[in-house]
């Protein structure tokens, strides 16, 4: 098994929900909508938030040459930086982003679908990709898997 057979790239899994959310909110329209202010302050931090943190886990799988890239293959179990407190930091950070675009755009409806995008993530991704480090480093990952949480 080289790389993880995912059912959802992780991209999709967010961008779908997302930009359906963003349609609905143009054509229908929103169930109430958001303070702009508000909206723009903490989209902006989540924003930030999603740059800082992806770009920190990105430089450490970069050092240890493994994957950057969903669906490829995993050559070490990282467990530094954003690894200590995250098994899928990459994934935490996609979450912050589509959230931080759903409250920049001001689509509620994307906002209320973020959650419909990381149980796709989570059913498409996670799952697939932990059969599949259990399956390249088994005891190595368990023991990583004990002491860190899926998300934060």
């Amino acid at each position: 098994m080289d790389a993880p057979a995912y059912r959802i790239w992780p991209p999709v899994a967010l961008g779908v929900p997302l930009l359906l959310g963003v349609v609905l909110s143009a054509t229908p329209g929103d169930p109430f909508e958001l303070a702009p202010g508000p909206s723009r302050l903490v989209g902006t931090v989540l924003l930030v938030a999603f740059a800082v943190w992806n770009g920190w886990a990105l430089l450490l799988m970069g050092r240890h040459r493994t994957a950057l890239l969903p669906g490829g293959a995993t050559t070490t179990i990282l467990d530094s930086g954003p690894f200590r407190v995250s098994r899928n930091p990459l994934y935490v950070g996609l979450v912050a982003l589509d959230a931080a675009l759903a409250l920049l755009a001001g689509s509620t409806w994307a906002l209320l679908l973020v959650p419909v995008g990381v149980a796709a993530l989570l059913w498409g991704a996670n799952l697939p990709e932990e059969r599949y480090l259990t399956t390249v480093f088994g005891q190595e990952y368990e023991s990583y898997r004990a002491r860190v949480r899926r998300w934060l």
